[in-house]
């Protein structure tokens, strides 16, 4: 694995390898790597000749009162957990991917007004903006997202598709604790209770799926069901909870085949994210 710091180098030992028709992954992420992260460049490297991984802590999709500056950074313990797994590991500082005199935005619009971007206003533009530049910097084939960042996720895929971005996007399965917790870098900021209480996320989640396999298919009744259930947890504060489309992120007030549940909850401090696909069990399948 070799660590480059460079815009110019990556590009220079890329080249090579393009050249000669090698497919090339890309897993971007923030560092504070956890089996979740790992997860997507194993996934990578089965479906690649050559797998790039970054880690950037994207200053421009934090708000001004949210962790920037104490988000957690190892970059010896993250380069420790990549090593074997990835060719080449790209970890530019903020001048090196914001050069003085930066101004040049990605808005994507509608999507990234709804669910988190009610809170957290211009986190998607920050989210876009570095995933473009990323893109342009490594030329992959394919880049690995995960489920876990659903909507992040559907923003990517449009704006790839909007902007005519020659990358495939790859959504990977979330990857969880074993009492079902996503596994999530700010799962650090929990104390000890905090964390057994976070579990709770998870629990509203299989349960909207017990509902909607009971037959319940108003999406009030189970948000409803689902808020009660989290606010008895003393620690945790809904933030939202949303029954959507899973390609429009538009409301859905009923559920017809499949839905993506969404929730933003605060445990503590820590403000946490998951979702699930709700889907209704057709009679004779197995």
């Amino acid at each position: 694995m070799k660590i480059v710091k460079k815009i110019g180098a990556l590009r220079k030992a890329l080249e090579s390898p393009r050249c000669q028709g090698r497919c090339i992954g890309f897993v971007p992420t923030m560092g504070a790597l956890h089996c979740g992260h790992l997860s997507l460049v194993h996934r990578a490297k089965k479906e690649n000749d050559i797998v790039v991984v970054s880690i950037f802590v994207n200053p421009t999709q934090f708000g001004p009162h949210e962790d920037f500056v104490h988000y957690p950074r190892n970059l010896k313990k993250d380069t420790k957990i990549l090593k074997g797994s990835c060719d080449y590991l790209f970890v530019p500082d903020v001048r090196e991917m914001y050069a003085q005199g930066f101004r040049t935005r990605v808005e994507v619009g509608g999507l990234g007004e709804l669910l988190c971007g009610r809170t957290r206003k211009g986190h998607f533009t920050g989210v876009a903006t570095v995933v473009a530049k990323l893109f342009s910097i490594v030329l992959p084939q394919t880049a690995y997202f995960g489920q876990k960042d659903a909507q992040q996720a559907v923003i990517i895929k449009k704006m790839v598709t909007d902007l005519n971005i020659p990358v495939k996007t790859i959504v990977c399965p979330t990857v969880r604790e074993k009492d079902g917790l996503a596994m999530s870098s700010r799962n650090a900021y929990l104390s000890e209770g905090e964390r057994r209480d976070a579990v709770v996320l998870f629990q509203a989640l299989k349960s909207a799926q017990r509902l909607v396999d009971s037959g319940v298919r108003e999406s009030a009744r189970i948000i409803s069901v689902l808020n009660d259930f989290i606010t008895r947890t003393v620690s945790a504060r809904v933030e939202y909870i949303a029954i959507v489309d899973e390609a429009s992120l538009s409301t859905l007030e009923k559920i017809e085949r499949r839905a993506l549940l969404l929730l933003a909850v605060t445990v503590g401090k820590t403000r946490l994210i998951d979702n699930m696909i709700l889907k209704i069990k057709v009679s004779g399948n197995r």
